[in-house]
């Protein structure tokens, strides 16, 4: 029996099988197939289905961008297979608990793991294009973009303070408040950090790296700040900071401290930064905290 793979000089896979097994049995691998003519390579994903069916997705690796513009491999598939599936298996639950108990409540679950999926599936977009995807074409007033980014994320126990003297730039209007919204996030998610058993510490240390350990031991709020600068502006926390030593690799693509994150946060805001031809410094604040300094 013939089958589609057998239309490849070059057939490899991710799995331990033959393709046309681990399609069979609904394994979820790659498969690199070349040798179609003048088409391709391209890479194929087995994503299997839950009424016994599934599909294969072809991705022309010619129109991929090239590997200085990208991260890994490795860190991309880990956010697809691991990081995706999770909020996937969480909505999932959710959906059958609603479908066996009739408790609307359970859809606000659903409605949030598929803004969950839908933010991590901007963030691999967003670190696998090139400088084309940011578009500085308007003024933009760097208080309404950290105002709108604030509004669109869950700010906990934080505050934010926002200076009515920032200046107003040239920039993609979208991008930059996705910036805002990643450095708030990550001030806002690293408050609490985890011990090595996994369990939640609410102590104020160094390894926080974040607003929020203050707020969670004494009920008082934690603040977030965004002010102007010579030829820019900032945002600091009030948190313990971030070490000296951790100050490049948290901008790393796939770096994270923090249980179930993708690491691609602060990845993200320096790609933005430097898709606009900014610079960015990320040093403490007075008080300790951290700040990062973005000048035009």
């Amino acid at each position: 029996m013939s089958t589609i793979f057998d239309r490849f000089n070059s057939c490899d896979t991710t799995g331990d099988r033959e393709p046309v097994s681990h399609l069979v049995r609904g394994d979820r691998i790659g498969i690199r197939l070349d040798g179609y003519g003048n088409r391709g390579p391209f890479f194929a994903r087995v994503i299997p289905s839950d009424d016994d069916t599934g599909y294969l997705v072809f991705s022309d690796l010619r129109e991929c961008p090239d590997e200085g513009y990208s991260p890994g491999v490795d860190q991309v598939s880990s956010v697809i297979s691991h990081d995706l599936r999770n909020p996937l298996d969480v909505a999932k639950a959710h959906l059958r608990a609603a479908e066996e108990t009739g408790d609307p409540e359970h859809f606000e679950s659903v409605a949030d793991a598929h803004d969950r999926m839908e933010q991590i599936i901007r963030d691999v977009l967003t670190l696998t294009r090139d400088e084309a995807v940011v578009q500085p074409t308007e003024e933009v007033a760097i208080e309404t973009a950290a105002r709108d980014a604030w509004e669109s994320i869950d700010t906990e126990q934080v505050e934010l303070t926002v200076s009515e003297s920032l200046p107003t730039v040239t920039a993609d209007s979208d991008r930059l408040q996705r910036l805002f919204e990643n450095v708030f996030r990550n001030s806002v998610e690293h408050g609490v950090s985890t011990d090595e058993t996994g369990s939640e510490q609410t102590t104020e240390s160094p390894a926080n790296g974040h607003p929020g350990a203050r707020g969670e031991q004494t009920g008082e709020s934690a603040t977030v700040v965004v002010h102007p600068l010579e030829g820019g502006f900032y945002v600091a926390d009030d948190g313990p900071g971030i070490p000296p030593a951790k100050r490049d690799v948290v901008f790393t693509p796939g770096y994270s401290t923090r249980s179930g994150g993708t690491g691609l946060g602060l990845a993200i805001v320096d790609r933005i930064v430097e898709a606009h031809g900014w610079n960015l410094t990320l040093t403490a604040a007075d008080d300790g905290g951290a700040r990062f300094e973005i000048t035009f």
